[in-house]
């Protein structure tokens, strides 16, 4: 412990050069421990792994200031890691920024004027992207009849972009902004949802009383994901009040008895409505939006159909 080294040694040792052991000594961060009768600088032990500990923190790209800082026990190495990770997450969301800009123009060639619209997308704050989307529904709801229920579910249909999001997920948030930015893409978005409400089964379904029907379902269909959530087996006691409370539900809303065969066809349906339940797969500009925002968000998942249509068959 009380050997002294010659800074030949210490740069071996460390890995360091000597101009660099120098210069550290030279900025008060790490000093020697004595020269020798010839004046050459010698280290002790410590010095060898306060040495080493610049070196690592160095590589980490910690600043001269920070890095006294800790040594002079000011900072912690945990304080200082804390600084460190928060600065490398806010260059890596850039990156991911700048690399979805750089795929979009790659894909779509666009002009100059598009990448800095591009670029001012990728990098929009929360607060942003919610004041983008509620100017979109301002101008989209605007003159349309429709139920204020309806409604409300349409302008939750939001993105919600995570804290950190892939390149996929931005590339989706760009086209989606430069969509609802359009003002034709809005003025046809207007026209689709009015076409939801007034043609074919539309004023049915959008009437008041099927749509409080459906808000009443939003329970039972939350305690049926939840259960799947949490491994619940279909044929436990949990899981059959829940499929019973599905099949009163939707006997109450078509006017019929619940019997067996009821609650039989009631399972083939969610097997069925499984088959067919692929999400949006229109055409048009408003399933394009749900497609994006689906593509943004986290994935969710989906309407266990098929353990809703198992708990169903283990109460016949």
């Amino acid at each position: 412990m009380n050997e002294r080294y010659a800074i030949g040694d210490v740069a071996r040792r460390t890995g360091l050069s000597v101009s660099a052991i120098r210069f550290y000594a030279d900025e008060g961060i790490v000093l020697p421990a004595g020269s020798n009768g010839a004046g050459h600088r010698m280290y002790d032990i410590d010095g060898i792994a306060r040495l080493e500990l610049v070196r690592t923190l160095r590589e980490l790209d910690a600043g001269l200031d920070e890095i006294r800082h800790v040594l002079a026990g000011e900072k912690t190495l945990r304080d200082l890691a804390t600084t460190h990770l928060e600065l490398i997450s806010r260059q890596e969301a850039r990156l991911r920024s700048r690399r979805a800009v750089l795929r979009t123009i790659l894909r779509q060639g666009s002009t100059g004027e598009q990448v800095t619209l591009m670029h001012k997308l990728a990098g929009m704050s929360d607060e942003d992207r919610d004041r983008l989307l509620d100017d979109f529904w301002a101008e989209v709801s605007t003159g349309l009849e429709v139920p204020e229920t309806l409604m409300g579910w349409w302008r939750s249909a939001r993105p919600q972009l995570p804290d950190q999001p892939t390149t996929a997920q931005l590339e989706a948030w760009i086209e989606l902004a430069e969509l609802v930015r359009d003002p034709a893409i809005r003025v046809a978005v207007r026209r689709q949802l009015h076409e939801i409400c007034t043609t074919g089964a539309g004023p049915m379904m959008t009437a008041s009383p099927m749509l409080a029907a459906f808000e009443e379902a939003a329970p039972i269909g939350q305690a049926a994901m939840d259960a799947v959530r949490d491994a619940v087996p279909p044929d436990s006691a949990g899981a059959r009040a829940i499929a019973d409370s599905w099949v009163g539900w939707l006997a109450a809303l078509i006017q019929v008895p619940v019997d067996a065969d009821f609650r039989r066809q009631c399972a083939d349906n969610m097997v069925l409505a499984d088959e067919l339940d692929t999400g949006p797969d229109g055409d048009g500009p408003f399933d394009r939006y749900l497609t994006l925002v689906s593509a943004i968000s986290e994935p969710q998942p989906g309407f266990p159909y098929l353990w809703l249509a198992d708990a169903i068959r283990a109460t016949v």
